[in-house]
């Protein structure tokens, strides 16, 4: 038995501790938010934050996040993380999504970068494009990506 700490509230998980956090996520908890992309860390689309920090879920064992906090794309933006609201907020307004699938690793990795900057910072186009290097969009749109993300820098300022 693992105890984790998803979305704020202890849930206990019978899967095996080698089991990634990915699919105890979304076969047994039910959040289907977080998204099955490559299977090897490449793509990003499995990002979630462990202790704030943007993980790839696919490769990583539930085992290692017990005793820390896990945070999906439905408490990011769900309203109540500023950070979260105002990314998403900017990808609405840029229209960002064509497909979508990449869509939440996408804003899980932006969210964490505009976390980990000092207050009122106004990241630069090539911190941006670092930040998101992991995280591919099969769609192509990445200017649209980086626009939003600097558009939420500026809202949050």
């Amino acid at each position: 038995m693992t105890t984790l700490t998803v979305n704020g509230r202890q849930r206990a998980i019978e899967d095996d501790p080698g089991t990634p956090i990915l699919w105890a996520l979304r076969d047994t908890l039910g959040l289907t938010g977080t998204k099955f992309g490559c299977g090897a860390a490449l793509c990003g689309a499995c990002t979630v934050h462990l202790d704030g920090q943007a993980i790839r879920s696919c490769i990583t064992p539930i085992s290692v996040a017990e005793g820390k906090k896990i945070t999906t794309i439905e408490a990011a933006t769900d309203g109540s993380d500023r950070v979260g609201a105002a990314v998403q907020a900017a990808w609405i307004k840029h229209d960002v999504a064509q497909c979508g699938y990449c869509q939440s690793g996408q804003i899980m990795s932006a969210t964490a970068f505009l976390k980990s900057l000092p207050r009122g910072k106004q990241p630069t186009m090539a911190e941006i494009e670092s930040a998101m290097a992991g995280n591919i969009c099969r769609c192509g749109t990445y200017a649209r990506i980086r626009a939003a993300i600097a558009d939420a820098a500026r809202t949050l300022a």
